[in-house]
Parts: C-alpha cells; structure tokens; sequence
C-alpha cells in the first residue's frame, strides 16, 4: 500500500471505528439476539438457537396489528406527502414576492416539538364531555355527526394518525423540492413558451423528469422514515398503543424491551430483523423501478 492510499485510510478511520461500533456491531448483535431462544438479558443465557422468535412475533395478534398499521401509515403517507410537497413546491416556484416567507412557514411544523404537535392535534380531534373539538364543528357545518377521532372507531383513529404524519414530513419535502426546482436550467421552460405548450404538459413532460432524482431520493427515504414511526401514535393515543390498537413495528420492539410486556430482548430483535428485511426489500424494489423512471442530467 503506497502513502497516498494510507494517508485516504487513516482519513477515513475515525468513520469507519464510528460506523462498526454503532451500526455494524449493533446489527450483528441483534441478529445474533433474534435466533437465540429463551435468552435471560440478566444471565446472559439461552436456551437453544433456532427460529422460535421469529415464529412467535409473526403469530403474535399485537404484532400484526401493529405491521397492519405500519403498511397502512405508509401506503397512504408516503405518496400524498410527496404528491402535496411537489405542488406546492411548483406554487412557491412561481412566486416571486414574499416567497422566502412562505419558505419559512411552510418549514415551521419540522422545527417543532413533536410531541407538542401531537398535543395540539389531539385537542383538535379529541371528543370530550366539554366540547367535540374544533373538527367535529367543522363537520357539524356540513350537517355529520360527531366523531371521536382519538378513541373512536379505528378509521378514524388511523385518518388522525396519517394526517399528523403528513403534516410533520411535508414541511422537509417542501424544502428539498424548492431548492430541486430552483436548479431547473430555465431555458426547458422558455422552450416549452415558444412551443406554446401546456402547463400540464410543460409539468409531466418536463418538471417530473428533471426533478425526479430528489423526488426518489423524498420517497426512499419517507418509506424508511414511515416504517420507523413511533412518536407520531405515542403523542396522539399515548403510551398504551397496544389497547388502542394503534401500535407500531417499532412500538411493538419497544414493548417487547421495556413495556408492559417488555423483558423480552429475543422477541424484540425478531421484530426488528423482520423489519430490516420489510425495508431492505422495498429499497431493492425502488431501486429497481428507478432506473427506468429516473432521469439523471
């Protein structure tokens, strides 16, 4: 190894140590938890080595409530959420007045407190005897009974839960869009003028196909990030997610560490390697459908 090669490697060291102690490690070391049977965390024991985890997590009611939900966040938040950014990053494009203004409220729900969020729109949404909140009075113009969206029927319950979500991540894809667009060579749209064509055209045809590589890049990453949600049900149905059936993948490991039903460090990593594999598969397949629909300049 010649001293251009070693200098790049001791460069590089400091991350490659950070990496293997606090990802690469960890990973092996819930693999290893998830396929050791009956482990004691005080003992440091185990009874046998096998699959036994993995069956019991995936017969396990709590646990396919909990993926149902998962799915379900993610199939309904992770498209609307990109869909909304992308327009109102084409609004704010063609904006020129007050358009940092917009920038700067549109970003504001990702600056604060998610748990504060989840308060507020708990109060919005949340029947009590007092009042019916502000939503049941909204629908209450348009002649609807009310409806307890907190403790409710499970509907609308999970319409709450993907509302708050998509108006927690939106604020970031806005962002990211804004600046995406702000990097478009202008002369695609003065040719698009001369030709006299369409807005819509002019959108499809243009706008998608150059922007494309962030929008991937937006929904890569929102299907991890929705896959991994947790906070968002704890601050609206609280810590009990399991009897309000809006638990989730990540809320069932936490459980099965340090809940109610928690001391179970074996079935908590099964949980978990069966939810790397659920993302690492949906990765490997956009990653696939990328390469035709992607367009790189």
């Amino acid at each position: 190894m010649d001293k251009k090669n070693l200098k790049g490697w001791l460069y590089l060291l400091p991350a490659i140590i950070f990496l293997g102690a606090f990802m690469v490690y960890p990973l092996i070391d819930v693999f290893i938890y998830s396929l050791e049977e009956g482990f004691n965390s005080a003992s440091q024991t185990s009874f046998g080595v096998g699959t036994y985890n993995f069956s019991y997590v995936l017969h396990d009611p709590y646990f396919l409530q909990a993926l149902k939900n998962t799915f379900i966040l993610v199939m309904i938040t992770v498209p609307v959420s990109t869909c909304l950014a992308l327009l109102i990053s084409v609004g704010l494009s063609s904006i020129k007045p007050l358009r940092n203004l917009f920038q700067t409220v549109y970003f504001l729900p990702y600056v604060t407190n998610t748990l504060a969020v989840g308060l507020v729109f708990m109060i919005l949404f949340q029947k009590t005897p007092y009042t019916d909140g502000l939503a049941n009075m909204v629908l209450g113009w348009f002649g609807a009974a009310p409806v307890d969206f907190i403790d409710g029927p499970y509907w609308a319950k999970m319409f709450v839960l993907c509302l708050y979500t998509v108006w927690v991540v939106m604020p970031f894809k806005v962002l990211v869009l804004t600046s995406a667009l702000a990097s478009v060579d202008q002369t695609y749209y003065n040719a698009s003028k001369i030709d006299a064509t369409s807005k819509w055209r002019t959108f499809t045809r243009i706008t998608i196909p150059l922007v494309s590589p962030t929008l991937f890049y937006l929904i890569i990453t929102g299907f991890i990030g929705a896959f991994k949600a947790y906070n968002d049900a704890v601050a609206l149905f609280g810590t009990n997610l399991n009897a309000s059936e809006m638990n989730t993948i990540v809320g069932y490991v936490y459980d099965m560490l340090y809940g109610d039903s928690g001391g179970y460090p074996s079935y908590a990593s099964a949980a978990a390697v069966i939810l790397f594999a659920i993302v690492l598969t949906i990765t490997c397949i956009n990653l696939i459908i990328s390469k035709k629909h992607v367009h790189y300049s």
